[in-house]
């Protein structure tokens, strides 16, 4: 039996957003799967109640802490021994639970990731992702975060793995968010992360990609960049989502712009499958975030990762 664990106590409707999603998450997740919620027992209960769900659906883990998204997450982690994040975490590294999932303290679901399963061997650094999507129909993968051209280039490989082995794509092609396509555009860090890149021969990579073709999904499938530029570009795409909303506008590319729809991002590059959700997530977010979970559990993400980098 695959048991996907999730944060009943995360997010800012918790526990009500949480429990609902993982009932509607019931009828789509695949019958050798089990959803097994951590929170206040009393308050699941009664939102289970309130549903009409018997609660023998689900395995309940009672906690009675709750690590709150103004507290300093390292010391919360720590300080809240009986939390739901910290609970979730003891489960996943001894295995009784296959991936967990919550959309509560993003910093204390990271420091869980790096000190509770650890990061895989090899990994300079774990990160978070954003899946984009394109006007192929087919969504795209951005890495992005501070740091330095070796970390970028890990991350090229680790979103090439995590593209084919949970998206589908057969040879992702990775490439470099800049300012051109030329090999010589770029600052600093981006010419040194596409040579680190051009050397690796377990990926495709297929060179620059120039911000107007992120969502047309013709030039590549895995987009690097550092923090700033990345965050840049998700904001500006959030913006423009929100703007066509009120417009009236509406079509499948800006419907996939609607983060209920993916739910959340995996932590990549860590030893057991972690997901992120958003903070506002709705119920009909949280079951996205379990069908992402139990999609990263099956695909097998974490032993592929773990292979690439013992080479």
């Amino acid at each position: 039996m695959l048991k996907i664990g999730v944060d009943a106590m995360g997010g800012d409707y918790a526990p009500e957003a949480a429990v609902k999603g993982a009932v509607m998450a019931l009828d789509a997740i695949g019958p050798d799967s089990r959803i097994v919620l951590f929170g206040d027992e009393a308050r699941v209960r009664a939102v289970l109640a309130g549903e009409g769900c018997p609660a023998d659906r689900f395995d309940i883990v009672a906690t009675t802490e709750v690590i709150e998204m103004g507290d300093h997450p390292a010391k919360a982690f720590q300080a809240k021994a009986d939390s739901s994040i910290t609970v979730g975490f003891g489960y996943l590294a001894k295995g009784a639970i296959d991936g967990f999932a919550s959309a509560g303290s993003t910093g204390a679901m990271m420091v869980g990731s790096m000190y509770a399963v650890k990061p895989i061997e090899g990994v300079i650094r774990p990160t978070i992702s954003s899946i984009i999507p394109t006007v192929t129909g087919h969504p795209a993968l951005l890495l992005d975060v501070d740091c330095k051209p070796e970390v970028l280039a890990q991350y090229g490989l680790i979103g090439s793995i995590y593209a084919e082995a949970v998206l589908g794509i057969r040879k992702p092609r990775v490439a470099v968010l800049n300012i051109g396509e030329e090999e010589t555009k770029g600052n600093t860090q981006s010419k040194a992360t596409y040579e680190l890149l051009k050397a690796d021969d377990r990926i495709d990579f297929v060179g620059n990609v120039e911000a107007s073709y992120l969502f047309t999904g013709k030039v590549a499938d895995v987009v690097v960049c550092d923090g700033f530029v990345g965050n840049t570009v998700l904001k500006m795409a959030e913006g423009l989502y929100h703007i066509n909303k009120k417009l009236g506008g509406g079509n499948a590319f800006w419907d996939a712009m609607n983060y209920e729809n993916v739910g959340g991002t995996p932590v990549l590059g860590v030893n057991a499958p972690v997901i992120i959700g958003h903070g506002i997530s709705s119920a009909r977010a949280i079951k996205s975030m379990i069908l992402s979970t139990e999609q990263c559990i099956k695909a097998d993400l974490t032993v592929k990762l773990q292979h690439a980098f013992k080479n």
